[in-house]
């Protein structure tokens, strides 16, 4: 008996110690940004300070509807809720004037803007509005779903099938534009398996993969380019494909699960290991600097959805993806509060849509 007592003691104390070592990882876990983040709050507050000064009297940042919904969108999603609409005039300001902006077709945007990106200016919209929580919305809401949703191909013998473009004369279907009609569309609460079905089609032929993909120019790397017909803005190899390259694999990485598709499949796992192969945080991979904060962006949206904390490259060396991320967001951050661009492609050399970029980024990946 007393043997057998022992030996429960024994069990016990051993339980205890192991539990004392399972709470102490978590606690662990749970402080391990402790100080990142204090760093974090404060870079994105200084952004977001400077931004507030960049408001015209009418109401719009950059005298564009796409940038004020960004901006807008994130002060909204600031990780400590500091920038609830009730309480911030100027945020109901920029806001009222997207909403002036619906047109009959329930798209948002400004007509005499040329071009008028009714799909990126919708999207973004649609983005800041259900950010806001405020059922006021609703009905325009969605309207603008209807909008977007009504823009995508739907031609089966089309390359483009699936696909979304500009929204008006522009006959381009990309990758960016689908992309960005898809976050708007699953983060207003548009979840539509139909809609999600045809975007994967056009997804797939994006992809360089070619067991997934049909188009004859595919390669098998598994990142993305910008069009099913071949395009690629980071141009070709030596053999002459398209060249994958980081924002638009992000992109595809965060359309495929945004669209439903597990992150265990083959697909999803090619752009996983494409982005392994090829991280970095000095450049727009395959592109220098061009589109550097975009991807940034959609760098740290992809990422935070795919839900891996860390990962090993092909060299072998591990990365903590959020705080290399958060910390070259500091190290850019000028004195002012702002970040810009030193390329001037896509509109980055405005520092007002950059500074945007930077902090939903940061808004996303915050570790809480």
């Amino acid at each position: 008996m007393k043997m057998q007592r022992g030996f429960i003691l024994i069990l016990f104390l051993v339980f205890a110690i192991v539990q004392s070592g399972i709470t102490a990882h978590h606690e662990t876990g749970a402080s391990e940004y402790h100080e990142l983040n204090k760093q974090v709050i404060a870079s994105i507050d200084k952004g977001l300070e400077w931004l507030k000064g960049q408001q015209a009297e009418d109401g719009l940042f950059a005298n564009h509807p796409g940038i004020t919904a960004l901006v807008l969108t994130a002060f909204l999603r600031h990780p400590e809720n500091k920038y609830a609409e009730a309480e911030h005039p100027f945020i109901q300001k920029g806001l009222q004037r997207l909403v002036a902006m619906q047109q009959p077709n329930g798209g948002i945007y400004d007509v005499e803007m040329q071009p008028a990106l009714p799909n990126y200016n919708t999207a973004i919209s649609v983005m800041a509005l259900s950010s806001t929580g405020n059922s006021e919305y609703a009905s325009i809401i969605e309207k603008a779903q209807g909008f977007l949703k009504s823009l995508q191909v739907l031609d089966e013998e089309s390359v483009y099938h699936g696909g979304i473009g500009y929204g008006s004369r522009q006959e381009v279907k990309d990758l960016s534009n689908l992309n960005i009609a898809i976050q708007a569309l699953k983060e207003s609460g548009s979840d539509d398996q139909e809609v999600w079905d045809k975007a994967i089609k056009f997804l797939e032929r994006t992809q360089n993969r070619s067991e997934s993909n049909d188009q004859s120019w595919s390669g098998n790397d598994g990142g993305f380019i910008y069009s099913p017909d071949g395009e690629s803005k980071a141009g070709t190899d030596a053999a002459g494909s398209p060249r994958s390259y980081a924002s638009m694999t992000y992109a595809g990485l965060l359309s495929f699960i945004y669209a439903n598709v597990d992150k265990d499949d083959e697909r999803v796992q090619a752009a996983f290991e494409w982005i392994k192969e090829h991280f970095t945080l000095e450049e727009n991979y395959g592109m220098g600097a061009q589109g550097l904060y975009y991807n940034y962006h959609t760098m740290a949206k992809a990422l935070k959805l795919y839900g891996q904390s860390t990962f090993v490259d092909a060299k072998g060396i591990t990365h903590d993806w959020y705080r290399e991320f958060a910390e070259k967001m500091i190290e850019l951050q000028t004195p002012d509060g702002f970040w810009v661009n030193e390329s001037s492609r896509w509109m980055e050399r405005d520092p007002r849509l950059v500074t945007a970029y930077v902090i939903l980024g940061l808004d996303t990946a915050y570790q809480k």
